[in-house]
C-alpha cells in the first residue's frame, strides 16, 4: 500500500474513539479506555472511590492510600490489528498524597511502503504515547483533588508531535450515603511541535462529570457519566447524505432524532456493577452517543452495549470488558493487578 493509506486508518479510529465527535482533533488516543473496568461500564467511569488504580489514571482525583505500591497492566487487540496498551505504578506518601506513573500507547503496526508505480521501497511504523504524572491530595474525608501531567509523543511515518497536556478533577465521596460525584476537565493543553510547519491542531479537550451510588442493601451499584460538557449538541449530519442507508436502502428519517431528548442523551453512559462478593463482580455499560453513531439502522445489534467481569485470584485482580462498536466485531480488552509489597514476606 502507498504510505499515505495509513492514514485513513487513522481518522477511522479517530471516529471510533469518540464518535462522529473524532477528527477535530489530534491525539484521538488519549479518548481510549485504558482498562478492562472501563470498556465494560461503557468507556468511562470517573466517579468511584475503591483501589482501583486504573480509575485513577482517569481521574486523578481518585488517587488514594488503597491504591499504594500497586502495579496495572491492560493489553488490548483493537480494531484492525492496531494494539493499545496501558501501565502504571502508585505510591502513597504519607502527608504529602498519592502519585500514579503511568504510560498509555497505541501502536497502528506496520506498513509497506511504495512509490507511485507500486514498488515496494521500505516498511515504516506508526504509534503514539503518552507519559502521565499523576498526583492526588485529599482535602478531608470527603473531598479530594488531583491533577495528571501528561507528555505527549506522535509519529506517523515521517510526521512526528510532542504536545503537553493536563487533566484536573475533584470528588466529593460520602461511605455513609454510599454516593461518589466528580468533576473532571480532560486534555487541557497543546502542541509544542506540530506535524506541519504552521498547522497547529487542538487537543480532544473535554468536561465530564461523574455520579455514582451503591446500596446498602443491594449488591449493586449505579452510575451516570455525562460527558463532552463543553458542547451541547453532538449531533452529526453528512452533507453527503443523499437520504440513503449504508445498505443502500432508502432511508426514512425522524424529525425528532436531532431533539432535545436525543442531544440530551448523547451526553450520557449509564453503568452498574454487580457486586457479587469481594472478589468477583459482573459490570454492564451503554453508550448512548456510540450507539447513535456507529451503528448500522437496519442491523443495529450490540453497538453501544458492553459488559465485562472483575475476579480476584490469589494476588491479581484480573478484569475482562467485552465493548460492541460495530457488527462487525466488539473489542476484547484484558486487564490485571497488583499489590507488589504482597510479593515480600
Amino acid at each position: 500500500m502507498q504510505k499515505y493509506s495509513f492514514f485513513l486508518i487513522f481518522l477511522l479510529l479517530s471516529s471510533v474513539a469518540s464518535a462522529q465527535i473524532g477528527g477535530d482533533n489530534t491525539y484521538e488516543f488519549l479518548n481510549l479506555t485504558t482498562s478492562a473496568r472501563l470498556s465494560s461500564l461503557g468507556g468511562n467511569q470517573i466517579a468511584v472511590k475503591d483501589d482501583d488504580s486504573f480509575l485513577g489514571f482517569v481521574n486523578p482525583s481518585l488517587l488514594n492510600e488503597e491504591m499504594d505500591n500497586k502495579l496495572a497492566l491492560t493489553y488490548v487487540s483493537y480494531l484492525a490489528d492496531i494494539n493499545v496498551g496501558f501501565a502504571s505504578y502508585t505510591k502513597t506518601y504519607d502527608s504529602i498524597g498519592t502519585f500514579n506513573l503511568g504510560v498509555q500507547y497505541i501502536n497502528y503496526g506496520d506498513f509497506i511502503e511504495t512509490d507511485q508505480g507500486g514498488n515496494e521501497i521500505g516498511n515504516f511504523s506508526a504509534g503514539e504515547y503518552a507519559f502521565v504524572l499523576g498526583y492526588s491530595y485529599p482535602i478531608d474525608t470527603n473531598f479530594s483533588v488531583g491533577a495528571n501531567l501528561k507528555t505527549i509523543y506522535s509519529s506517523f511515518y515521517d510526521y512526528q508531535s510532542i504536545g503537553l497536556a493536563a487533566d484536573l478533577g475533584a470528588t466529593y465521596f460520602s461511605k455513609k450515603n454510599g454516593v461518589t460525584m466528580a468533576l473532571l476537565a480532560k486534555n487541557i493543553g497543546t502542541q509544542l511541535t506540530e506535524y506541519a510547519d504552521d498547522d497547529q491542531e487542538s487537543l480532544p479537550f473535554e468536561l465530564q462529570f461523574g455520579i455514582t451510588k451503591r446500596f446498602k442493601n443491594v449488591p449493586l451499584r449505579l452510575g451516570l457519566i455525562a460527558q463532552q460538557l463543553q458542547k451541547w449538541d453532538l449531533t452529526y449530519e453528512n452533507p453527503e447524505d443523499q437520504g440513503q442507508s449504508l445498505l443502500g436502502e432508502d432511508e426514512t428519517r425522524n424529525d425528532n432524532e436531532n431533539g432535545f431528548f436525543n442531544k440530551l442523551a448523547s451526553h450520557l453512559i449509564f453503568n452498574a456493577e454487580l457486586l457479587i462478593s469481594k472478589n468477583f463482580n459482573v459490570r454492564f455499560g451503554y453508550n448512548y452517543l456510540r450507539r447513535a453513531e456507529l451503528k448500522v439502522d437496519e442491523k443495529p445489534g450490540t453497538v453501544g452495549i458492553s459488559w465485562g467481569f472483575g475476579m480476584r485470584i490469589s494476588k491479581f485482580h484480573l478484569s475482562y470488558g467485552r465493548s460492541a462498536y460495530h457488527e462487525v466485531g466488539p473489542t476484547n480488552t484484558f486487564s490485571v493487578s497488583t499489590r507488589l509489597s504482597d510479593f515480600i514476606n
